[in-house]
This record gives structure tokens, sequence and C-alpha cells, in this order.
């Protein structure tokens, strides 16, 4: 009997961990090629539009071709969820490549590492657009710009006036240059604070950031849509190359215990005292399901302590002809309990 509890405790606590998983599992999305071969398989999870095409054996995507007004873009295929999770929460996401642009003239536009609405068809980028996308219109989007003409570092949000521009001369750095630089882009949905750092390929990841800004992507989608992300460039009337030889992107979600709405710097200028206050049903269920996840676990274990405890003493060997003689008397006693 103790056997067959134990059996199905464990069972059930199998199951509402795997439901837990799985309802986790969907916020998470990630890839990494380190190169564009045949073997990567980098095909089947990235799509090339435009000028765009791998070469050199897969050693690089070339976004743009040494020709005037080309350009190409490199997009995630997959559709990414802004929220995820039970409850619903904001996912933070971090993106890593590494990448050079070469141009004679300094006059094509660069490179884009942009996020953009699932609701915009991909083919309707316009290659006369800045970095090969579109500018206005109801077309919405976040990119980080590196930009040739300027050499910076710039921060848009749906149209290419910076939030926030940083030289990149001031730290020794030059994009034009046709050298293989890496870029390391983060979004921490708890603070709402989007962070470029840049390097020459081969340094170390810098503890300090290039340049940040307070982004609020839901105010950008309020309808929470999710989203693509990829890498375009444009070359205008130049013969700039832009060549993308490794890209990761991942998303991740704020554990349960963080608080799932940012603080607004202003209001903390401000001195208010403001109560945040975010108690959902979602949340009441979670707890539920966490109790008797712990419920089911504690019975497992005392069942399990149950079935030691039977199988030790249940089992005992009879007394021995020699503990007979040595103690009669409690031999008795126990010849006497068995008759009643």
């Amino acid at each position: 009997m103790a056997a067959y509890s134990t059996s199905w405790y464990f069972t059930i606590l199998y199951f509402f961990t795997f439901c837990v998983k799985s309802l986790t599992a969907g916020s998470n999305s990630s890839f990494y090629f380190n190169n564009f071969g045949q073997n990567s398989g980098f095909d089947s999870v990235l799509a090339l539009y435009g000028d765009a095409k791998a070469v050199n054996g897969g050693l690089s995507v070339q976004l743009t071709a040494p020709v005037d007004s080309s350009a190409g873009r490199v997009i995630y295929k997959n559709r990414i969820k802004f929220y995820g999770g039970i409850p619903e929460k904001l996912v933070s996401f971090s993106t890593y490549f590494s990448f050079s642009i070469s141009s004679d003239s300094g006059n094509g536009d660069g490179l884009a590492f942009v996020v953009f609405s699932d609701v915009f068809p991909v083919d309707l980028f316009d290659d006369d657009g800045s970095f090969g996308l579109s500018n206005g219109g109801n077309f919405k989007f976040l990119s980080v710009e590196f930009d040739i003409n300027g050499n910076h570092v710039g921060i848009d949000s749906s149209n290419f006036v910076s939030l926030k521009v940083r030289n990149l001369s001031s730290v020794n750095l030059g994009l034009n240059s046709g050298n293989r630089l890496q870029a390391w882009i983060d979004y921490e949905s708890m603070s709402r604070r989007l962070e470029v750092r840049l390097n020459k390929f081969g340094e170390t990841r810098p503890i300090d950031p290039l340049l940040f800004e307070h982004i609020d992507l839901p105010k950008i989608w309020p309808e929470k849509e999710g989203f693509f992300v990829g890498l375009s460039s444009s070359n205008g009337n130049s013969a700039q190359l832009c060549n993308v030889y490794s890209w990761s992107f991942k998303t991740r979600r704020a554990p349960d215990w963080m608080h799932s709405v940012a603080v607004d710097p202003n209001l903390l200028k401000q001195g208010e005292e403001n109560e945040v206050k975010v108690h959902k049903s979602s949340d009441c269920v979670m707890r539920v399901l966490s109790a008797l996840i712990l419920g089911i676990g504690l019975g497992a274990l005392g069942s399990f302590i149950g079935m030691f405890v039977w199988t030790v003493f249940a089992k005992r060997q009879p007394i021995s002809p020699e503990e007979y003689a040595v103690k009669p008397v409690v031999h008795e006693k126990a010849s006497a309990n068995e008759k009643q």
C-alpha cells in the first residue's frame, strides 16, 4: 500500500513539474551562429533578404554588394513574444554579433540591429531607406545604428533621429576601417534599460556600456505584439561592404520573486511615494499551484519514510530459541497477548 501511495505521489509531482516547465518554456528564444556555412543550418533559422548572401564558404554573411544602392538584411525567422510565462512578464533580451564595414568614400549608412513588430511584412522593407529599413509611416521599430558617416552609435525609436548618440572617436574605434568589431546589446525589462557595448574583435566585453537609454517597449507596441529581430545594412551611393561573421540572440524572463513593473526614474526624482500593486489572478493560481506541488512533495516524502519504517520493522525475523531460553518471562507475556 505504501509503495502504491508513493508511486502515485511521484506521478502527480512529475506531472505538475512538467506543466510548469511547459508554461515557462515559451518565454525563451535563442540561437547562436559563429559561421554561416552549409553545415551550420543557419538557413533553417535565419532568412536573407535583398543583396544579403553567405560568402567565403559561409565565413560571413555579406549584407551589401560592392555596388551603389545595395541593401540587405538577415532576419530571425521565428516570432518572439514580448511577454512570456505565468504570470506574464515582459522579457529581457541580449544579442551579440561581430561585423566589419569597409567603405572608400564613407558615404554608406552602416549597420543596424533592429527590433520590429511581427505585423509588419518583412518583404516591404525599403531598400532606399536608411540602413535598408523603412522610415516613417506605420513602421514602428527599435534599432541600434552603427553609422559610418559620423562614426557613431545611436539608439533609435521608430525614426532615425537618434534618442542618444555616442561618437566612437572618443574610445578609439572606427566603423569604416574594415576591421572586425563586436557588439553587445542588452535590454533589461525590469529597468526598461537598453545598453550598447562595442569593442575590437578579440577584446573582452566592456564593463561599462558605450551608451544606454530608457526604452519602454510596451509604449512602442501597446498591444503586446510579437516581434522579429534582424541586422540590416545599405550603402547609398557608395560601394560600402558590410559583413556579419557571427550572431547570437537570447530572451530571458525575470524570476517570479522580482517585481514585474519598472520604477519610473522621474517619480524618484520628484520624491513621490508610490505603492505599485500588481495583484493578478494568475499570481494566485501560481501560489496555489506552488502550494500544491509542495504538499505533494511532502506527502511523497512522508510515504517514503513510512514505507522505510514498514520494511524495517514489519519484516523482522522470529525470536530465536536461545532468546526464548534467556528471557522466558518476556516469552510468556508475548504468548498471553497472542491468546487475547
